[in-house]
């Protein structure tokens, strides 16, 4: 393991190389946003003298680790590493690369990283960049930023003014700034800033939908991959302003004592934007994005972003776009309710997802899945109504456009952990696209998940350096379009289907 360095705009600095890799980990591209800055959009690093150290991740933003509660036997298959310090001041990246310094300009993949805008990191084992670059040719890079209520706290319909204008949408701000640090830096790396990809899973495929509807976001990228994270529309300024009154109410505040929220400990507001997201009904997944922590359509940061329709901003960046087969297991799968469901009660949950059309969406998956338990229904309607079927709008959206491509892909390889309870679960995509599936704790032993690996990130990296994913690993795997539908199907045996559970698809469009 040897030192390497590298130029920035604000200074030198220092990582290692191992096998192959050049690696700099907790590069500073945005300033403090601490005290006055809290809330506040973000500004560019301070410049440094001398050789600053990049070889440890820096800290993630404040955030409850147990957000989403997950059962034990769960946790311990999830790539859970020493966490991180939390910090305010978390405006850091990471960055994995084969060389420094050449004068190649190699395609860049920038991951936003999961946690639906109220946890994670781009620390996550299953994030690390290493795997890709060495056998690619590619630049991967990784960001945090700030989540939650540091992030996205809508003040500006509660008589913030300009002082607090935008903080509805600073987190997203802050990946657009990560973005410019990668326009103006990246080359230093190896990199080519006119081919950057952006690329994300669940919060982070989110995150992705929303970069595509942003204006100050426009020629920073110019491909892009949503892994199970469709956004058709993002919170209005009257969700956002619900959550915030929320949080002043759990902070015994009133909406004059704004200017209160800048000196209060980080640790109280992180104690507030908690116990505002548990009162959040879980099941309620298919408004996840207009409920709690998210960003804005305020029709100046972001708008939309695929409602009414498609993004014009983004009409001439392909797209890649899919879900797992059976995204809710991994927040259900294992839930007791869930293994005891009668008929009346299945009916009831699926009609919190599917309102009036309940009776008519239940018996039609009942008829399709004749072999099916209530779970595996209530599951599969929970997963379409989530995670497919707003997919499937935000692709026949953007092929409306007559623009750049979009790629449909259902990824249906099943894991045998937990006894095969999970089966093709949301998250399990991520290791096999960075190719990070050599400890199999939640893909399973299987030896063939190499293959699996081997091809899916070979796609990944194919997009990102042409905007097509075909490549000499995968049958033709042909753009979308509305008449034929035709979907990528990844598993043991990949392949290309037409229009893949048209039945169910159909069935939430009538």
């Amino acid at each position: 393991m040897d030192h390497v360095i590298a130029e920035t705009r604000t200074g030198k600095v220092r990582g290692i190389t191992q096998d192959g890799v050049a690696i700099f980990k907790g590069i500073p591209y945005g300033g403090p946003t601490t005290d006055s800055r809290r809330f506040a959009p973000p500004t560019p690093p301070q410049a440094w003298s001398g050789v600053r150290d990049a070889i440890a991740f820096g800290p993630r933003s404040f955030q409850d680790d147990n957000a989403f509660a997950m059962p034990p036997e769960l946790l311990k298959l999830l790539p859970l590493r020493d966490p991180e310090p939390m910090s305010e001041d978390c405006l850091v990246l990471n960055v994995w690369t084969p060389a420094v310094n050449d004068g190649r300009r190699r395609p860049v993949m920038f991951w936003c990283h999961g946690g639906a805008f109220i946890v994670g990191s781009g620390a996550s084992p299953w994030y690390d960049g290493a795997n890709l670059a060495r056998k690619g040719d590619v630049v991967v890079v990784t960001i945090n930023h700030r989540l939650n209520v540091f992030g996205f706290l809508h003040l500006d319909d509660l008589g913030g003014g300009e002082e607090f204008a935008g903080a509805g949408n600073a987190g997203m701000l802050d990946i657009v700034l990560a973005l410019e640090w990668v326009r103006d830096n990246i080359a230093s790396f190896g990199g080519d800033p006119a081919n950057v990809t952006i690329f994300g899973e669940s919060g982070g495929g989110a995150k992705v939908c929303i970069l595509m509807a942003m204006p100050a976001a426009r020629g920073l990228f110019h491909k892009a991959i949503v892994q199970s994270g469709p956004v058709v529309q993002t919170a209005t300024r009257e969700d956002a302003t619900a959550t915030a009154r929320a949080v002043l109410e759990e902070l015994g505040l009133g909406a004059l004592q704004l200017p209160e929220l800048r000196r209060l400990p980080a640790a109280k507001l992180n104690d507030a934007q908690a116990a505002v997201v548990r009162k959040n009904n879980m099941l309620s997944f298919a408004n996840r994005r207009r409920l709690g922590f998210n960003p804005v359509a305020d029709g100046v940061t972001v708008s939309g972003p695929f409602a009414p329709t498609a993004p014009a901003l983004a009409k001439d960046i392909p797209l890649m776009i899919g879900t797992t087969k059976d995204e809710m297991h991994l927040f259900f799968g294992l839930h007791p309710a869930f293994a005891q469901l009668d008929e009346a009660a299945a009916r009831t949950t699926v009609k919190a997802l599917a309102g009036e059309r309940a009776d008519r969406i239940f018996d039609l998956y009942r008829q399709t899945r004749p072999a099916a338990s209530l779970r595996d229904i209530v599951l599969a309607i929970a997963t379409d109504c989530a995670m497919r079927i707003p997919s499937l709008t935000i692709a026949e959206r953007k092929v409306d456009q007559h623009g750049a491509p979009v790629y449909v892909y259902l990824f249906t390889r099943e894991t045998p952990v937990l006894n095969g309870k999970l089966k093709s679960p949301h998250a399990l995509d991520i290791p096999y696209v960075f190719d990070n599936v050599a400890d199999g704790g939640f893909t399973g032993d299987s030896p063939d998940r190499f293959a699996l690996a081997d091809r899916m990130s070979r796609t990944w990296m194919a997009f990102a350096r042409t905007g097509n994913p075909n490549n000499s690993t995968i049958p033709d795997w042909p753009a979308y379009d509305r008449a034929r539908r035709p979907t990528f199907i990844w598993d043991k045996e990949c392949r290309v289907e037409m229009d893949p559970y048209q039945a169910e698809r159909t069935a939430w469009n009538d």
